[in-house]
């Protein structure tokens, strides 16, 4: 059993392959979190709890003990109104009270298989007997307001999930200030934060720091996930590695704005919040209405940083990932954005796509400026119409004659924004989310649709349909290319306007979720400027997501080792383009740039065209090893053999398949010196007494990993090197 419940001693144990979480219910009903860590059977720790009076740290009204108090006993979830002053989970109150709670045990189920959570993207069950589910209802006491805290045990994949749902019962309205997924109280433990901040183009840096005392936030709140912050977190123990070390991952399920608070009390605990963004967050709940919060998953593992990444990434693609694209071969294709920008025509396609067809791509993606008045990106958003003058054909007949080249079609779309130079605009202004009596302000000179009014939602339905009935439409990559703000809708005044940014959010996903459904053989990208919405909710409708607008591939090595700690790689989106790099102006080998897209979902990026005689050859050779080891590339392990933010000689990572009979090495030479020493690097993931061809020689497993691979000489600047092998 994956979930334990000791009747005598009221604690729930949950175990996975590589951990125990506990919690208990203490004498006065409240619940406690008493354990997260390596596994350790089904002891009641909450022995670990020393009952002490400790000054201005009160006492619950119902509690006459000096020595009991929620300001410092470690909660499972923590609410504002207890007499805890430390970061809370929940802000709520019947409406025109004080927003104060009290919560209490009342009852909990345990079954198999996974809780469901409406209209959010959440984990699930290969198989009902692969999870099991534990549902703790908690009342307040002294209103008519019930708590359901989910817990999804995935004990095979080391994951367990979080959600929270809180209910009106009462005859009164309940309003809610903050409903955060999850909470959890660690003990005087010194943990570090390993995060992944950003900015445009350059998205999910890692970073780790200690600790302080006070409150470390990591949050959003530009309508995305952004590319300022990721809402994924590492709390690792001081001194952890790749392979060694306690490691806690926290992920949440979620687009939209977000934050995750972490407080290093006056006692030295630890606690973590992480959910919605309470930013301008209001929800009234009227009596018998339930508020859903967004999934949470978290792992643990004592094995290092690898091992925790490759229980997520594993976890999410086997359990979050829903296209039947995620054990396909993903089209190795060419985008014209970088090759055309706005400026194209049928003719100038078909000359990129015979290319294409000839070095044997997949597929021809048409980006932005096919639609509407739109030759720029200060006009035609919303027009979801082809403009055949602009081609000089239907799009039909375009994608015809790029399918008798023996390559399919995708196409680019931007259904959330509209230009104030659109027909639908002059027809709809008050579809905008705009603020009464004030210019809006713009970002990329257009604004954002409301998805919160139920007939915008129906118009971009009824596009998405013209788009994908006009022609043979296999791939969607789905854009925005703004942040959220002028946050008013126009067609629910009356409604409180704090809930607008999380129904936006539900409306991006019925849209997606109405895309994949009627059209359930697309490929669906998504995109946010690049990766300014690359989250795990995201995966649940697009197996994969344009990692960045960043093209370059010494900058993309920073990006990918960033983004590999919380997400499949199968999931980067990485294409090869033009040189000296359109973002910065770089100039790096053709085969580097290949090397370094392999790491994901494979393309280019340029006019074919337009390549010289030994850079197709080159990209030939690329797509014949592409398409030799997708499956390698797409679901082997992976493994950041070197960082490049502390490695400044080469950074390398490797593939590893499940069965461990083939594996890559890719390595980026980014430093040159004068009489240079050797350079080595040490395999993972092999078998140790197993024997590997590799080029004309055999070594063992044990030998590649103990002894590594002598790297060759670079022959220039960004060099690059990479060799697949295979067990004898």
């Amino acid at each position: 059993m994956a979930i334990l419940y000791n009747e005598q001693a009221k604690t729930f144990t949950l175990q996975t392959a590589k951990s125990t979480y506990q919690i208990k219910v203490d004498e006065h009903g409240v619940l406690l979190h008493t354990y997260y860590g390596a596994p350790a059977g089904e002891s009641d720790f909450s022995y670990l709890i020393v009952p002490e009076d400790h000054g201005f740290s009160g006492q619950p009204g119902d509690v006459n003990d000096r020595t009991y108090s929620m300001d410092y006993y470690p909660l499972e979830y923590a609410v504002y109104g207890n007499g805890d002053f430390r970061v809370p989970a929940m802000k709520a109150g019947r409406a025109g009270a004080v927003p104060a709670l009290d919560l209490r045990y009342v009852s909990h189920q345990i079954y198999d298989g996974k809780y469901a959570l409406p209209e959010l993207p959440a984990m699930f069950a290969g198989q009902e007997s692969d999870v099991q589910t534990l549902e703790i209802t908690l009342k307040d006491l002294y209103e008519e307001i019930y708590v359901k805290l989910f817990y999804g045990v995935f004990a095979e994949k080391n994951v367990i999930t979080r959600a929270a749902a809180v209910e009106n019962r009462g005859t009164s309205t309940v309003e809610l200030g903050r409903m955060m997924s999850m909470s959890m109280d660690f003990p005087d433990e010194e943990l570090e934060l390993l995060h992944f901040y950003g900015k445009h183009a350059g998205e999910r840096q890692a970073e780790r720091r200690a600790l302080p005392h006070g409150i470390t936030e990591i949050s959003s709140g530009r309508g995305t996930s952004s590319h300022q912050h990721n809402p994924f977190v590492i709390l690792c123990e001081k001194g952890a590695t790749e392979d060694a070390g306690g490691c806690y991952g926290v992920s949440l399920l979620y687009s939209g704005c977000f934050r995750i608070q972490m407080e290093r009390d006056q006692f030295d605990s630890l606690r973590l919040v992480c959910g919605l963004s309470d930013d301008e967050f209001s929800w009234t709940l009227q009596p018998q209405e339930c508020f859903y919060t967004p999934e949470a998953a978290l792992s643990y593992t004592p094995d290092g940083l690898t091992d925790l990444s490759q229980c997520l990434q594993r976890a999410y693609f086997d359990c979050l990932i829903r296209s039947p694209w995620k054990n396909k071969k993903r089209p190795a294709l060419v985008n014209n954005w970088e090759a055309t920008y706005f400026d194209f025509n049928a003719e100038k396609l078909l000359a990129i796509a015979r290319q294409a067809a000839d070095l044997g791509l997949d597929m021809m993606v048409l980006d932005d400026g096919w639609f509407g008045k739109r030759d720029d990106d200060n006009s035609g958003l919303g027009d979801w119409y082809v403009n055949e003058k602009k081609l000089g054909c239907s799009l039909r007949e375009l994608v015809e004659e790029i399918k008798k080249l023996g390559l399919k079609f995708g196409i680019w779309i931007e259904p959330e924004m509209v230009s104030e130079d659109s027909d639908l605009y002059r027809a709809h202004p008050e579809w905008a989310l705009t603020i009464p009596g004030r210019q809006p302000g713009r970002g990329r000179n257009q604004l954002a649709l409301d998805l919160s009014n139920r007939e915008v939602l129906e118009y971009l339905k009824g596009c998405i349909d013209r788009v994908m009935q006009s022609a043979d439409i296999s791939y969607i990559k789905w854009d925005i290319n703004r942040c959220i703000d002028n946050i008013y809708s126009n067609a629910n005044p009356q409604l409180s306007q704090g809930a607008i940014r999380h129904l936006y959010v539900l409306g991006l996903y019925e849209l997606q979720e109405y895309l994949i459904t009627r059209y359930p053989d697309v490929l669906l990208e998504g995109c946010n400027g690049g990766g300014g919405r690359f989250d795990a909710g995201m995966l649940y409708y697009a197996p994969q997501i344009w990692c960045s607008d960043n093209t370059d591939a010494i900058e993309r090595l920073r990006i990918h080792y960033g983004t590999s700690f919380g997400y499949p790689m199968s999931a980067v989106a990485a294409h090869v383009s033009v040189c000296p790099n359109h973002q910065n102006g770089r100039v790096t080998p053709f085969q580097t740039r290949g090397i370094c897209a392999m790491q994901g979902s494979f393309g280019y990026e340029l006019d074919l065209s337009l390549l010289s005689e030994e850079d197709k050859q080159e990209a030939r050779r690329q797509i014949e090893l592409y398409n030799k080891y997708s499956a390698l590339f797409q679901q082997g392990n992976y493994y950041r053999l070197s960082s490049p933010f502390e490695n400044r000689d080469f950074t390398a990572w490797s593939y590893v398949s499940q069965d461990k009979t083939c594996a890559s090495l890719s390595v980026v030479f980014t430093d040159l010196h004068a009489n240079p020493k050797p350079l080595r690097v040490k395999w993972k993931g092999l078998l140790k007494d197993a024997l590997y061809e590799v080029g004309k020689e055999t070594y063992t497993g044990a030998a590649l990993m103990q002894g590594g691979l002598v790297l060759p000489k670079p022959r220039c600047n960004y060099d690059s090197y990479m060799i697949c092998i295979e067990k004898k």
